[in-house]
């Protein structure tokens, strides 16, 4: 499985992508920093179509034929670009709120926010000093409707997963920018993929409420994708995957099982 992250992410991210679609067990899991995130030089790859090439580069280093790929909102559009190049390599494609067309919205405030942070690190501190005071404010900004965040963080599994997932935007902040700055530039340059040349299987997760990725893109990418499967998420938010862990872990594993098991 190869597990690609969104914006302000990096390998630890790719790892809490891994657990909250998978669960812990019964796939190895390959869980790298895209360019420009925690340790992987954004010279590497500034391009979706680049990064898709050294996803492949990496599957050859590791001796590795084939892999799914899963990708996660600002992952998207590399994990396309993966499925094109390579459809040898990728066995199956997962996209989980992620971006497959040109977002037109504003750059989101938090990411302003945490750029301006990063530049001064005892602003950068204090934050991470009220993250490990009251994880949980930070849970109920990103899960602004209180019962489903109370829901989500009770869960014995997903609340863990949540906690770290959102302590770990503030960890090492800056070496995590450069590579948001480029998926965020990705996004919104005009881009149009051949994607009826996709043969991979396909499975599309989205929730209708997505405040970042509008949902229209996600049933216009099931569409397109020849025999691709969509799963709606009514009301789901941009933290689906963690909201709604169980139901999306469960039909994850079924439709890896079921298309790339060999």
């Amino acid at each position: 499985m190869l597990l690609l992250h969104g914006a302000m992410g990096g390998y630890d991210q790719a790892h809490h992508l891994g657990l909250a679609a998978l669960g812990p067990e019964g796939f190895r899991r390959i869980a790298p920093s895209r360019p420009g995130y925690l340790g992987t030089p954004l010279a590497r790859g500034t391009t979706p179509e680049q990064q898709a090439d050294l996803y492949a580069a990496l599957l050859d280093a590791l001796s590795i034929a084939r892999a799914a790929a899963i990708a996660v909102s600002g992952g998207g559009q590399s994990a396309l670009q993966f499925a094109l190049r390579h459809p040898g390599r990728c066995s199956a494609l997962v996209m989980i709120s992620a971006c497959s067309a040109t977002l037109t919205g504003p750059v989101p405030f938090r990411f302003r926010m945490m750029t301006l942070m990063a530049r001064f690190p005892v602003l950068l501190a204090a934050l991470n000093r009220r993250a490990a005071a009251n994880p949980a404010a930070l849970a109920r900004r990103a899960i602004p409707d209180p019962v489903l965040c109370e829901q989500t963080l009770r869960d014995p599994e997903t609340g863990p997963l949540l906690r770290a997932h959102l302590a770990s935007v503030s960890d090492r902040m800056p070496a995590r920018l450069p590579g948001t700055r480029n998926d965020i530039a990705n996004a919104r340059a005009h881009f149009d993929y051949p994607l009826a040349a996709i043969a991979t299987p396909a499975l599309i997760v989205h929730g209708t409420a997505d405040e970042a990725v509008p949902f229209a893109h996600a049933q216009r990418l099931a569409a397109t994708l020849p025999g691709a499967e969509l799963l709606t998420i009514p009301g789901g938010m941009h933290t689906s995957l963690f909201t709604h862990r169980a139901l999306i872990q469960a039909r994850v594993r079924t439709f890896i099982e079921t298309n790339a098991r060999g």
